[in-house]
């Protein structure tokens, strides 16, 4: 199939991908059963297919933002926990690819593009949610070392990363420049971690720092810069997560359409179900789209694209959710049975939605690229 967006190479990972799925995938989609557990036995395998450096920048992995965007839509369609399991290894590493020392890349990296360590990017807490630059996590020099003091809350990946890469701040005042980004070693003591059970099973919960050594991730003050420029980044792969979970709910809603009779017909014989069909398959399309540009454009040497990734991310989430619904609805009473593949999704589709930003902190975002160049 011709991309306008995609060189070969991200069609043929595509391909590897979906036939990862297909083998490894298919049969663990009921499994709702330990989550951290599940992930590390996801990390593994996707390491196994040597899929794990398409995560991982360069040298050490051949990431770049169409891969990430190849690589999510397959695996989404086939299980979250699974696209978690990569996207973690991206996002908790991605900041240390741009500005770490050749030690602290040769240190980590290699190993989270192997998988033998999980990474994980802590910068939510209690109080800072959209707004990072309110983050209150304490940084302070010790020596060669810093010390973290503080909260991370809502992190992928907590209690069974090796790796964290974490949000402080490091001067006093409440100005984003007093913000760093450190590396901590989840070996490192004076971490404590709590489980949070989330409405789809997922390795989620709160990290509390206690004066836990930590190393400083490029120039002090440039945390929050970092944080942003990451996050900048990986929105357009949270789109295709969104086109991956969006295509299964759509094809699942096109296999019972067809299957299922009423009245003396298939349901795909009323002209409703019909036009629900295309309604689902022009959003999906859509958004898939919107998505590939954005990664394309990154690729192509765009230092930041605020309001491309937005416009991807915001798109792609709010198209799942409206396609997952309507697969459910397509399947009635079997769509709300727990088991049920669109009921899983349904579940799943949701954060999509809140994290790397909210749907209406993609709204501002593009409001704000918009109004500039109007100015």
């Amino acid at each position: 199939m011709n991309d306008p967006f995609f060189e070969e190479w991200h069609l043929k990972l595509a391909e590897r991908v979906r036939a990862f799925g297909d083998k490894h995938l298919r049969a663990a989609l009921q499994d709702e059963s330990d989550p951290a557990g599940h992930t590390r036995q996801l990390a593994l395998k996707l390491a196994e297919a040597n899929l794990l450096p398409a995560a991982v920048a360069p040298p050490w992995g051949v990431m770049d933002v169409r891969s990430l965007v190849a690589v999510r839509e397959a695996l989404a369609y086939f299980s979250s926990l699974a696209d978690s399991a990569f996207a973690m290894q991206g996002l908790g590493s991605y900041a240390l690819s741009l500005v770490g020392t050749d030690v602290q890349k040769k240190r980590w990296l290699p190993a989270v593009a192997r998988g033998d360590v999980l990474a994980a990017f802590a910068v939510t807490e209690p109080e800072a949610g959209s707004d990072l630059a309110a983050a209150r996590t304490r940084a302070r020099a010790d020596g060669l070392v810093w010390r973290l003091r503080g909260v991370k809350t809502l992190i992928s990946n907590a209690g069974i990363a090796g790796l964290y890469t974490v949000l402080a701040r490091s001067a006093d005042g409440d100005d984003p420049s007093g913000l760093s980004l450190f590396l901590v070693d989840a070996e490192a003591p004076g971490i404590v971690v709590n489980r949070l059970e989330a409405m789809a099973p997922h390795p989620l919960g709160e990290v509390r720092f206690e004066d836990t050594p930590a190393v400083l991730l490029g120039n002090e003050g440039k945390g929050y810069a970092l944080a942003l420029a990451t996050l900048d980044a990986f929105r357009p792969s949270v789109g295709a997560a969104a086109c991956g979970m969006a295509a299964r709910a759509f094809d699942e809603a096109l296999r019972w359409v067809q299957a299922r009779r009423q009245f003396g017909h298939r349901l795909a014989e009323f002209q409703s179900v019909q036009m629900s069909l295309a309604e689902m398959h022009v959003d999906l399309e859509g958004a898939r789209l919107l998505v590939r540009r954005a990664a394309w454009i990154k690729d192509g040497g765009a230092e930041r694209i605020p309001r491309e990734g937005a416009m991807a991310k915001l798109a792609a989430t709010e198209m799942a959710q409206r396609v997952v619904d309507r697969a459910v609805q397509l399947h009635g009473g079997q769509g709300v049975m727990r088991g049920a593949t669109v009921e899983r999704l349904y579940r799943e589709v949701r954060s999509l939605r809140i994290y790397e930003g909210t749907s209406e902190i993609q709204k501002l975002l593009i409001a704000r690229e918009i109004l500039k160049e109007s100015r």
